[in-house]
C-alpha cells in the first residue's frame, strides 16, 4: 500500500486481488506479487501502438497489393527469406533503405506458419509430466518470438515516423493475426505450468543480493505468470468467458490502431493560412519562420503540375514576409498558443487542436476517404465508449472489479486510493499556487491587452488566452524571451552538450555513426555508446529529431529496436529515440525551445535504461519488467540536469558567434523552473485522476458521458480553467486509449517522486563536487540504469539511495515546499 504524509512516502508492493473466481468451476491461478507485464506472451511487442514509451513503426510507401486468402499467403510464405525480405533479417539492424509496404504480409505469413508449427512442438514437450529447468522455458520461449517481435516492431515503428496509406492496409490486414498468435502464448496453460515448475524449483532458495543472474531469471518468470494470469490463462479452453475475452483483445488491438490514425488524420487535416504581417506583429522569427516553411511545404503538397512543384522546391521562405501555415504539430501549436496576438486566431488553433478526431472533424476525415466505410469509423468518442466498455468487461472476465485494478496489479501502486492520496497530496500544495499564477496572468492581460480583456468585455481568461498570457508574464517577471534562448540551443551543440553530461556521470562515451546503420529519413541520425573504461561498444540509438507533420505522429517517445538478450545472442542493445523538434528553416539550424531540450534528455534517459542494462535475460533488460509506474524514473532524473550549469555551459554556446550564455541568463532560466509550476502540476494531476476515474468509478453504459466525467475531475484539478463545451481533449489522448498509460497516466507523477529524490542524491553532494557527482552518477548506473526490470523498483531506489522515497525533493524542486 502506499502511506503519504508531507514527509514520507512510504511504498509497498502488496497486491489486493480480485476474491471471486471467474467460472466456479475453475481455480484461477494466484497472481505473483509486484511485477510488470513482460514480453512472455509477447503482448508488449505486438500490441504496441504507444505514445510515450513504445514501439511504433511505418515503412516505405511504395504501393503493392497485399494477399488476403490464405492460399495465396501460403505460397508467398514459401518465397520470403532473408535475402528477398529484409523484415526476416532479425540477426542485423533494419534495412529500413529496402523495406516496403508489400513486404510486410509475406514476412508476417512466414514467420506466423513457423512460430505456430514451433509453438505446437513446444506446448506439447511441455505437457510432459517432468520438472523443467529455467533454460528450458523462457529462453526457448524467446527464440521462438524473436523474428516475429523483430518484424512487427520495424512495422510499428515506421508506422509511428513514416506512415503512409499503404502501410496502414498492410499494418492493419496482419494485425489480427499477431493478436491471435500472441493469445497463443498467453492462454497457453502448458508453458504456464512449465513456469510454475520452474518457479516451485526454486522455493526455499534464498538469493544472494549480488547474485543478479539467479535474481533477474526469477523476476522474469514472476512477470511471465503475471502477464499469462492478465492475458487470461485461467480462463477454461474453450469456455465462453475465454471466446469472449479473446474477442476482445482482437477489437483493442483495431480500436487503439483506430484512435492514433485518426488523431493523426486530424492533425494532418488542420491548417490556418494567414497572409496579414499585421496578425502575426510580434511573434517570434522563429515560429514565423516555420509556419513560412509550413505553407511552402503545403504548396508543394498539393501542387499536381511537376514544373510549377519544381519552382515551389526553389522557392525561398520569407519568415517575415509570410505567407504562412499555422498547423497542429506540437511545435507550430505552441508557439501559436504561446505568441500569435490575435485572440480570434488563437481561438481557431485551440479549438482545433481540442477538437481533433471529434465529431467536429469525422465528416470531413471521411469524405477523404472513400475507399474505407467499414472500420471504427474517424469520430474517436464510440471508439473511446467501445474502449471502455471492452475494458470493463475484460476485467470482470479476470476477476477484477474494474479495469483500474487490473491496471495496477502489475505496477507498484497498489490500489487506487493509493494512487489519489498522492495526487491529492500534491494538489494541495499546487492548486493555491495555479490560481496565483493565473490570477496574476489576468491582472497583466487586464493591465497591458487592451479593452478585449477589459473585466466588461471578459469575465476571465479564456483557454486559448492562458499560454499567451502566462508567456507575457512569464517574459516581464525575467526580463528573458524565449526567442532570446533559442540561438543557444542549436541541436548539434546540444548534442553535443548532453553527451558530455553522460560521459562525466556515467562514464559513457557517445560517438557519431552516421552511415553505419541504414535509415528511415535524412533527419535520422545514429549513435553508438562505448564504455569509458573498457572502450567497449555497449550499445546504439538512433535519433530522429524534428516534426514532420505529414507521416510522423506528434510527441516524443523512446522504444527498442533491439533488446539485449543472451538468448538471442545480443550483447548490443539498440534504442529509437524519437522528437518532435523544431526542424531547421532555410540556412538555419535546428533552434529548440528549451522545453525541447529538456524533451531530448528526458528521452535520452528512458534509452540510457534500454541501453545500459546488464540483464541478460531479455523479458528483464532495460526497461521491459520495470513496472509502468517506475519506467519514468530515469527519463524524469535527466531532465534535471537542464539546469545544472556545467551541463548547460557544455551545449548553450550562439550558433553563429560561439559566445556561451550569458551568466545572467542562466541566472533566469533557473528561476523561470518553478514558474507555472502550479497550473503545470495541476494539469498532469487532472490527466492521470481523470484517467483513472475513467477505468475504476465511471459506468461507461450509463448516463453520465466521458466528458462529464471530464468536466467533473476538472472541477477537482483545475477549478481556475474548466473546459469549454467544444472540448473533446479525449479524442486525442492516445497515451491512455491507444498506448501504454491506461489507468497509468498517473506513473509520470509517481515516477517524478523517485526521480526528484534521485536527482537529490547528487544535489546532497554538490553538484560542484565533480568527484562526489561521478561517485554518485557511477552507482545510478550500477542501479536504476542497470537492473532494469531484473530486481523489483522499490528495491533498484532504495539500493541507490539507501532509503524509500520520499516526496520532499519534488515538492522543493517545484517551488511547492
Amino acid at each position: 500500500m502506499l502511506l503519504l504524509t508531507q514527509t514520507s512516502l512510504a511504498i509497498t508492493l502488496r497486491r489486493r486481488l480480485p476474491t471471486t473466481l471467474i467460472d466456479s468451476q475453475l481455480r484461477r491461478p494466484a497472481l505473483p506479487s509486484a511485477m510488470k507485464i513482460s514480453p512472455a506472451a509477447l503482448a508488449l511487442a505486438v500490441l504496441s501502438s504507444r505514445s510515450a514509451t513504445s514501439a511504433v513503426r511505418a515503412f516505405a510507401t511504395q504501393t503493392a497489393s497485399c494477399p488476403t486468402k490464405s492460399s495465396t499467403a501460403r505460397a508467398m510464405s514459401t518465397v520470403a527469406t532473408a535475402d528477398n525480405n529484409p523484415l526476416l533479417a532479425s540477426a542485423d539492424l533494419p534495412q529500413f533503405t529496402k523495406i516496403e509496404s508489400s513486404q510486410l504480409t509475406p514476412a508476417m505469413t512466414s514467420i506466423l506458419e513457423k512460430l505456430e508449427a514451433d509453438f505446437e512442438s513446444m506446448e506439447s514437450a511441455m505437457g510432459e509430466e517432468k520438472e523443467f529447468e529455467f533454460d528450458e522455458v523462457l529462453p526457448v520461449v524467446e527464440k521462438m518470438q524473436h523474428p516475429l517481435g523483430y518484424a512487427w516492431g520495424i512495422a510499428s515503428h515506421l508506422k509511428g515516423v513514416k506512415d503512409s496509406d499503404e502501410l496502414r492496409a498492410a499494418y492493419e490486414e496482419n494485425q489480427p493475426k499477431i493478436v491471435q498468435s500472441s493469445m497463443k502464448f498467453s492462454q497457453s496453460k502448458p508453458l504456464y505450468n512449465a513456469l510454475s515448475k520452474v518457479q516451485k524449483g526454486w522455493e526455499g532458495e534464498e538469493v544472494r543480493e549480488d547474485d543478479f543472474a539467479t535474481m533477474q531469471k526469477r523476476r522474469a518468470v514472476e512477470n511471465s505468470l503475471r502477464s499469462m494470469t492478465l492475458g487470461g490463462v485461467g480462463l477454461e479452453e474453450g469456455s465462453p468467458e475465454q471466446i469472449r475475452f479473446k474477442e476482445i483483445k482482437m477489437r483493442f488491438a483495431e480500436l487503439s490502431t483506430a484512435f492514433s490514425n485518426n488523431v493523426l488524420d486530424a492533425t494532418k487535416l488542420f491548417g490556418l493560412e494567414v497572409t496579414d504581417p499585421k496578425v502575426v506583429e510580434g511573434v517570434p522569427e522563429s515560429a514565423k519562420g516555420m509556419w513560412a516553411q509550413a505553407h511552402k511545404t503545403n504548396l508543394i503538397k498539393e501542387c499536381d503540375d511537376e514544373a510549377k512543384k519544381k519552382e515551389l522546391e526553389e522557392m525561398t521562405v520569407d519568415g517575415a514576409a509570410g505567407p504562412w501555415r499555422i498547423t497542429l504539430d506540437g511545435p507550430s501549436y505552441i508557439a501559436a498558443m504561446q505568441h500569435l496576438p490575435d485572440r480570434e486566431l488563437r481561438k481557431q488553433v485551440y479549438i482545433g487542436y481540442l477538437t481533433r478526431a471529434s465529431e467536429f472533424t469525422a465528416e470531413q476525415l471521411e469524405s477523404k476517404d472513400e475507399e474505407k466505410k467499414d472500420g471504427p469509423g474517424k469520430d474517436n468518442v464510440p471508439i473511446i465508449n467501445e474502449i471502455l466498455k471492452l475494458r470493463k468487461e475484460q476485467a470482470g472476465l479476470l476477476g477484477f472489479k474494474n479495469y483500474a485494478e487490473q491496471s495496477l496489479a502489475s505496477k507498484m501502486a497498489p490500489d487506487v486510493a493509493s494512487v489519489t492520496e498522492l495526487s491529492n497530496l500534491i494538489l494541495e500544495k499546487a492548486l493555491p499556487a495555479a490560481e496565483k499564477e493565473l490570477a496574476a496572468a489576468t491582472a497583466l492581460a487586464r493591465e497591458t491587452g487592451g479593452d478585449e480583456y477589459s473585466e466588461a468585455n471578459l469575465e476571465k481568461l479564456m483557454p486559448w488566452d492562458t499560454s499567451f498570457w502566462v508567456e507575457r508574464l512569464k517574459e516581464k517577471t525575467f526580463d528573458l524571451k524565449e526567442e532570446e534562448l533559442r540561438p543557444y540551443f542549436a541541436l548539434d551543440a546540444v548534442l553535443k552538450g548532453m553527451f558530455e553530461l553522460i560521459e562525466r556521470i556515467f562514464g559513457i562515451e557517445v560517438r557519431e555513426a552516421n552511415g553505419k546503420a541504414e535509415i528511415w529519413h535524412p533527419d535520422v541520425q545514429f549513435f553508438e555508446l562505448y564504455d569509458k573504461e573498457t572502450d567497449k561498444h555497449v550499445a546504439s540509438f538512433y535519433l530522429d529529431p524534428y516534426s514532420r507533420p505529414a507521416d510522423k505522429r506528434g510527441g516524443a517517445w523512446m522504444a527498442d529496436c533491439m533488446g539485449k538478450s543472451e538468448a538471442m545472442g545480443i550483447d548490443v542493445p539498440v534504442a529509437y529515440l524519437t522528437c518532435n523538434g523544431s526542424p531547421p528553416v532555410g540556412d538555419k539550424p535546428s533552434l529548440m525551445t528549451f522545453r525541447e531540450v529538456e524533451t531530448l534528455f528526458h528521452e535520452t534517459g528512458h534509452g540510457l535504461q534500454h541501453m545500459l542494462t546488464r540483464a541478460t535475460v531479455g523479458d528483464v533488460a532495460g526497461i521491459n519488467g520495470v513496472e509502468w509506474d517506475a519506467v519514468e524514473l530515469p527519463s524524469q532524473f535527466m531532465e534535471n540536469w537542464c539546469y545544472d550549469k556545467p551541463t548547460v555551459y557544455g551545449f548553450a554556446k550562439h550558433y553563429e558567434t560561439g559566445e556561451p550564455l550569458p551568466e545572467e541568463m542562466f541566472d533566469k532560466l533557473k528561476q523561470q523552473k518553478t514558474f507555472g509550476a502550479g497550473m503545470m502540476a495541476c494539469r498532469q494531476l487532472l490527466f492521470g485522476m481523470m484517467d483513472i476515474e475513467l477505468h475504476s468509478n465511471f459506468d461507461p453504459e450509463g448516463d453520465e458521458t466521458i466528458f462529464d466525467v471530464q468536466r467533473r475531475m476538472a472541477d477537482i484539478y483545475t477549478p481556475y480553467a474548466k473546459p469549454v463545451e467544444e472540448d473533446r481533449f479525449l479524442c486525442g489522448f492516445g497515451h491512455i486509449f491507444a498506448g501504454g498509460y491506461s489507468a497509468g497516466y498517473y506513473s509520470y507523477k509517481w515516477a517524478e517522486v523517485m526521480s526528484a529524490d534521485a536527482f537529490g542524491a547528487f544535489e546532497e553532494v554538490g553538484l560542484d563536487n565533480e568527484e562526489g557527482v561521478k561517485e554518485v552518477g557511477r552507482r545510478f548506473r550500477d542501479t536504476v540504469l542497470s537492473l532494469g526490470g531484473g530486481v523489483a523498483p522499490m528495491e533498484v531506489f532504495k539500493r541507490f539511495r539507501g532509503r524509500e522515497p520520499s516526496p520532499e525533493a519534488l515538492l522543493r524542486h517545484n517551488g511547492l515546499a
